[in-house]
């Protein structure tokens, strides 16, 4: 069963809002996009409009979130588009209370990703501009330094799966197909890590990664990424990490089918145009360049491995079918990995 999404109730609304000063309420509807574990709600009073939100029980650290606001403070004076936080009337950008966490945005009007080579090429421009900007933050206390790279979590989520998914109607009958498969991704995901560790990733410089680059944390207008959402996952990593999942994220090809019946290959002219976009702000050494298949390939095993293996699906789609899928798309990539690099050389990379 997938997760169900929650919602703030009208008498924890009431409360909370009490904490803004945001005048006469006109409006105030679910917001049902992101994570399921972090509801939203969309507000519009006399002062404007904004989007409130309880953050995630393990996304919620105050510390954390003392950092994720510095960044985001920092963002704006440079001019990278962010939403707007608003204070509380205690003049904080933090609201507790009863042991949850809350944030308010001014909500901006803005489209969705049309999957327009025009858009993508921006987002990875957008993304450019992002780390280039991050490059003068400066922010003393620890901060996360995980990432979808060599991680033993996903290992250990691999071996975990086939008793999460084991009683799901798909599996029935083909639990000796479901043990080949984590077995398989679990050697792809071992070898792609061992590929990047080879090309350097150690020695690589780090920075503030935004740590989920994908079409449904930005809003678009003209082309352009009008604002770039949702800043919980920012950590320390090479900024590589980033290039590697939005270039992922832009050109994967989905479909109204199951998630086992979607195309092994990739939009290869959104992926061009996205690292085209990212390369116009900033320099991609030969060395990252090669490694940047090997960075795709664990990046769509660890998305798909780390909810499956707590709950047993990804989303609203059963586990097993989105680990077939995966496992295509693993292959075409490792397939194409050379004939990728020489495009990407071919690009203007170091």
């Amino acid at each position: 069963m997938s997760e169900a999404r929650q919602r703030f109730t009208p008498e924890e609304l009431r409360e909370v809002l009490q904490h803004y000063a945001l005048g006469k309420l006109g409006t105030a509807k679910d917001y049902p996009r992101g994570s399921r574990r972090s509801p939203k709600v969309f507000l519009q009073s006399e002062r404007g409009s904004f989007l409130l939100k309880r953050r995630a029980v393990d996304r919620d650290d105050p510390q954390q979130v003392a950092f994720t606001h510095a960044l985001l403070d920092h963002l704006q004076a440079t001019g990278f588009p962010v939403p707007k936080l608003i204070t509380t009337t205690e003049d904080e950008t933090l609201l507790r209370l009863d042991g949850r966490t809350y944030e308010l945005f001014t909500y901006v009007r803005a489209e969705r990703y049309d999957s327009g080579l025009g858009e993508t090429q921006h987002a990875g421009r957008t993304l450019g501009r992002y780390h280039a900007r991050v490059s003068t933050f400066e922010w003393d206390t620890t901060t996360r330094r995980v990432s979808y790279h060599d991680r033993g979590k996903i290992l250990k989520g691999l071996n975990t799966i086939p008793n999460t998914v084991s009683s799901h109607d798909s599996v029935i009958g083909h639990e000796t197909e479901l043990l080949m498969l984590t077995q398989e991704l679990y050697e792809r995901y071992e070898e792609a890590g061992d590929a990047v560790n080879r090309a350097g990733f150690a020695q690589w410089p780090e920075t503030f990664i935004h740590g989920d680059w994908h079409p449904g944390n930005m809003l678009f207008g003209g082309q352009k990424v009008a604002v770039v959402l949702d800043f919980d996952c920012v950590r320390i990593q090479p900024a590589i990490i980033d290039l590697a999942n939005g270039m992922l994220q832009f050109s994967i090809l989905r479909g109204d089918a199951p998630p086992e019946e979607w195309p092994a290959f990739f939009d290869e002219s959104r992926m061009r145009r996205f690292l085209m976009g990212y390369q116009s702000r900033v320099a991609v050494s030969d060395e990252q360049l090669d490694a940047l298949p090997a960075l795709a390939v664990e990046a769509l095993i660890a998305e798909s491995v780390v909810p499956i293996a707590v709950t047993g699906s990804f989303g609203m789609h059963p586990g097993y079918g989105v680990l077939q899928m995966v496992r295509r798309k693993v292959r075409w990539i490792q397939d194409n990995a050379d004939r990728m690099v020489g495009w990407m050389r071919d690009a203007g990379g170091g």
